[in-house]
């Protein structure tokens, strides 16, 4: 059995878990609380792990802190219904680029993505109202893309150790 017995073959086989069942699943945890109506959603570490995000997302309208870490997500994804969001927390997933977070340009505060594949900052300068950016141990090779980060009039708190920008002098 892999991991003793924690996780189990057909958990590792089968079709990664739909924010629809991972809400579901939040809710019996939550004493049935709806979560359309909940401020804080934590789905990370789901098993199997969430693959995609889905238009199920855009039901949270009053989440203020989502939280989707360490599962296998690519794409950032429906998050045109969150109005309220201010904290996404994406980190250890498999997120490639920052296309999608215009839909949370009014509000979003902190962006944790540590620990994900993102080479390039293209999107990131939507987000007028970030405060925090967690990008530790990604792929951002081009000094260039920092310069992206200027254009964040209330960006105070970054993180990008983990990987090393290499500048060519040829």
């Amino acid at each position: 059995s892999l991991l003793r017995g924690k996780i189990t073959r057909r958990q590792i086989m089968s079709k990664g878990t739909t924010i629809k069942e991972a809400l579901a699943k939040w809710s019996e945890k939550n004493e049935g609380q709806d979560p359309k109506e909940a401020k804080e959603i934590k789905l990370y570490l789901q098993l199997p792990p969430i693959d995609k995000l889905d238009a199920t997302l855009s039901t949270l309208v009053n989440c203020e802190v989502l939280s989707l870490s360490s599962n296998c997500i690519e794409k950032i994804t429906y998050l045109n219904g969150l109005k309220n969001l201010r904290i996404l927390s994406l980190g250890r997933n498999s997120i490639k680029n920052l296309t999608g977070l215009e839909a949370v340009a009014d509000t979003l505060e902190e962006l944790w993505l540590s620990y994900n594949i993102v080479e390039k900052l293209k999107g990131i300068t939507v987000l007028s109202k970030l405060k925090v950016l967690y990008m530790s141990n990604n792929n951002v090779k081009e000094w260039g893309e920092f310069q992206k980060l200027a254009e964040l009039p209330l960006l105070e708190n970054l993180n990008f150790v983990g990987k090393v920008v290499f500048i060519s002098y040829m």
